[in-house]
This record gives structure tokens, sequence and C-alpha cells, in this order.
């Protein structure tokens, strides 16, 4: 696989370590059912406070700058990990940076609306408009681009999670990179583990998977924000469009995507007793910090299906830690205690 023909800004400091979680392990003993548990520092980086979109924002910015651009505009929701990323990434590289925030979720407390990543949207220099929860953002930084455009501004517009095909080569990269770290360390992973938002993070894995000869359903994700039909849909989708880039001759199989709906919850940021534990038991075990959105849904789906005796004795699983920490700030009521 060979994404070498892609711009690309270097916004990551090379391969994200791979760790055993001892500590948790020898913590829940018996429960674990003789499964070996291991994660992938996707949560750390050197800019922006790091996480899972700027193997994303370094396509899509590649490119960005291969076109001359001078500003980018991307959409989330009032708490996004992406818009955070997108607008340090533009700061780090001198790029103009627009924000269109929708209220996804129903919480008008000022932690959820000016603390966590909304402190810090603004601080990285970016310009933000709040919209509400339904608005359509893409249609609303669309019509802005255009705005711009007509006063002679080069702009690019990123979607939500940067999850276009391109935005998704981040994750076929990463693919290949667990693959090398794999069998650096003798490990074969049953399974690489990965929260579901807006898709991109399992797309780009199972289509690096995929393209590398390997089953693309060792990767397995847990829905935290659409419905599962919805979700797995979608993720189909853009596993699809993402093997096209890699290699317009591969087709990717229909029943390649592996998904759980079962920890989402009651909706998108919504907290669950599952992620509270999760996040509790990460921090007191490994000092890891999961954050309560995405990977505390996506591992408190892991830890129940290995509780449940979903995998056999010995199997070695990785889970993606994919950052999101200042969003715990926002979930201070949520996870506080305990």
């Amino acid at each position: 696989m060979d994404l070498t023909r892609f711009p690309r800004a270097a916004l990551t400091d090379g391969p994200t370590p791979i760790r055993s979680l001892d500590r948790l392990s020898t913590h829940l003993g018996g429960e674990l059912n003789g499964v070996r548990l291991f994660v992938k520092r996707d949560d750390v980086g050197p800019v922006g406070g790091g996480g899972n979109k700027l193997r994303k924002l370094e396509f899509l910015l590649g490119q960005a700058l291969a076109e001359r651009a001078d500003t980018v505009i991307t959409v989330g929701a009032l708490q996004s990990n992406h818009a955070r990323l997108t607008a340090a990434a533009a700061a780090r590289l001198g790029l103009a940076c627009e924000l269109f925030l929708t209220r996804s979720v129903p919480r008008d407390d000022s932690d959820y609306t000016g603390n966590g990543n909304r402190l810090l949207h603004e601080l990285f220099g970016a310009r933000v408009h709040l919209l509400p929860g339904e608005a359509d953002s893409l249609g609303y930084a669309e019509a802005r681009a255009k705005t711009l455009r007509g006063e002679g501004r080069r702009v690019c517009v990123f979607p939500s999670g940067g999850s276009s095909p391109l935005g998704c080569l981040g994750y076929a990269a990463c693919a290949a990179e667990i693959a090398e770290q794999a069998a650096v360390l003798s490990l074969d992973f049953a399974r690489v583990v990965v929260p579901n938002g807006s898709a991109g993070t399992h797309a780009g894995l199972a289509a690096g998977f995929w393209a590398m000869g390997h089953d693309p359903r060792r990767v397995l994700s847990y829905t935290v924000l659409a419905p599962p039909d919805e979700a797995e849909a979608a993720t189909l989708a853009r596993a699809r469009d993402t093997v096209a880039l890699i290699d317009p001759t591969l087709a990717f199989p229909d029943d390649g995507i592996a998904l759980d709906g079962a920890h989402r919850g009651p909706g998108y940021g919504i907290p669950t007793e599952g992620m509270r534990e999760a996040v509790r038991l990460m921090a007191r075990t490994e000092g890891l910090l999961l954050d309560p959105v995405y990977s505390g849904k996506a591992f408190a789906g892991l830890l129940h299906d290995v509780r449940a005796g979903a995998y056999p004795a010995g199997a070695a699983l990785l889970f993606v830690m994919t950052g999101g920490v200042p969003g715990l700030f926002a979930y201070r009521g949520a996870i506080a205690g305990g």
C-alpha cells in the first residue's frame, strides 16, 4: 500500500506506541477470561493536545497546502475534538480557521458550553459560528467558503470528523503502522477496536487492512453517534471510497464492516454507566484518560464483550485510544466522584 503520492502535512511524530494494559489486567483478573489487552496511544500528539483527528488532518491539510489554501473551514458538535485539532493544526501551519459548531447534545450548562474543547477552539485562534443542533452545518460552511472565495481567499472545507476518503487515508496508514508494530512485538491482534462517530477511523483502518490483504473485519467499532444500521452503512461507504483512492482496481467487500451498537446509550454525548466505569478503571489502574463521548463508550463495549467470553483465552485485543481528553472537563458532573 503506497500512500506517498498524496500530499501530507507533518502533524505527528511517527508511530504512536502500543503497550500492554498490565495493571488493568491484574485488577480484572479472571474477568478477562485469559484475554490480553493492549492500547495504541493515538491520544498523544505534538499538536493541539493530540488525538486521532491529527492522522486525518495530515492528508486533508497536506492537500490544502498543495492547493495553496489560506483558510480552512470545518464542522462539528459544540465539543468537537476534530474542530479543536483543525484549529490547532491551522495555527501551526499559518492558516486561518473557521468552525461551524452545532448544539447536538441537549445541554446548556457552563461546563459544556464554555469548558473543554469549547475553551480551546478560540484559544487556537479559530473563528467560531454557533448553530442550533438541527442546522445543516456543512451547508453553512460551504456558503461561508463561497463568500470568502468571492473576497479572493483560497478556502478548503472539511467534513465532520475529517472523514472524507482523503482524511480516511490517515487511518489506512495507521493500519500499516499497526501491522508493522504487531510483527515486531510478535503479536497477532484478533481485534482492533475503535469508537465510531463520523466513521472515518474505522473506515480507514478497514480499508488499510484490506489493501494489505488482511481481513477488514478484524476492526470492530462501537458506534457512539448514529444508530447501528446508519453507522454501518456510513462506514461501509467510506471504506469503499477510501479503498478506491488507494487502489481503484480493488473492491471492498460488502460484509467488511464489524460494528456494535449496544453501548451507544440514549444518544450521542449522553453518559452511560458503562462509560463511567471504563473511564474510572483506566484512570485508576493505568493512569490513562479515556474521553466520555467516544473512547469511554467504546472501551466499555470492549470490557463487556471480554467479560461475556466473546474472545478465546490468549486472544490479543488492541484498543485504539483516540483522544478527546478535553471533553472530560465538559463532563465534570458525569464522571466526578465514584
